[in-house]
């Protein structure tokens, strides 16, 4: 450094907008810090643990959608190095939202009744971040179904001979999505049934063990009867298959 270099001042704030300096304006503190429900407005202290929760929740699955919507593109042009990563990306911010339920432990059953009075007919039925993932899942699977189908892509081939080959990679970083969103599913009605409970109503009228049949939806189905055609074909079928003499 030459002696007559000019020290810059990095306390002075350089980006337009709200906040008392660049990363407040930069990440909008105020907005975001401003969501919850004041002290004033709860009824119940854990409102801010609800909330936040569920909030950034939201945030993960909108960095996930936005992945998949990329995959899905990368899946489209043949680029499956980049549709890796990126799923890899997705299934991250799955597992994410996955561990942060481990905080609604704290949430007492009892506390939550009087929460739910002032939750009117909300439900995570109708959070946006999933409806996004639901939706972009399903068309990554119509997408990746006609690369199959137009390329005569044999699956089971590429497990059997072709491991880590570009296709079998590309198979696993799906079939490790869809895992991760089937135990983001297991865990939430496990929490919620902890919460309140087995064979009750939730706040928009739907049974909670309807949560319980949705765990088996897949997006990439074909994956998943894929492992069972190789064991069927494998050198234990027969044994599997109950033909064994």
């Amino acid at each position: 450094m030459k002696n007559d270099q000019v020290l810059r001042d990095y306390s002075e704030q350089i980006l337009d907008g709200e906040g008392g300096n660049d990363y407040e304006r930069y990440m909008h503190t105020g907005t975001l810090l401003s969501l919850q429900r004041r002290p004033e407005e709860v009824v119940h202290r854990d409102e801010l643990l609800f909330q936040i929760v569920h909030q950034s929740t939201e945030l993960w699955l909108k960095l996930a959608h936005s992945e998949l919507v990329e995959a899905t593109d990368r899946v489209r042009a043949r680029d499956f190095d980049a549709a890796i990563a990126l799923l890899n990306r997705a299934s991250l911010g799955m597992v994410l939202v996955t561990e942060q339920l481990e905080m609604m432990h704290h949430l007492s059953p009892w506390d939550f009744q009087t929460m739910r009075t002032v939750l009117g007919h909300g439900s995570g039925a109708d959070s946006p971040g999933w409806r996004s993932i639901h939706r972009q899942g399903a068309v990554l699977g119509r997408v990746f179904r006609e690369y199959v189908e137009t390329e005569g892509v044999d699956l089971a081939e590429q497990y059997r001979s072709r491991v880590h080959g570009p296709e079998h990679r590309l198979a696993e970083a799906l079939i490790e999505f869809d895992e991760r969103v089937s135990l983001w599913r297991v865990r939430h009605y496990k929490m919620l049934t902890r919460v309140i409970g087995n064979e009750v109503i939730g706040t928009q009228g739907t049974h909670t063990d309807t949560l319980a049949r949705l765990i088996e939806d897949r997006f990439f189905p074909e994956l998943w009867r894929l492992r069972t055609e190789l064991t069927e074909t494998g050198p234990m079928g027969q044994y599997h298959l109950g033909t064994s003499s």
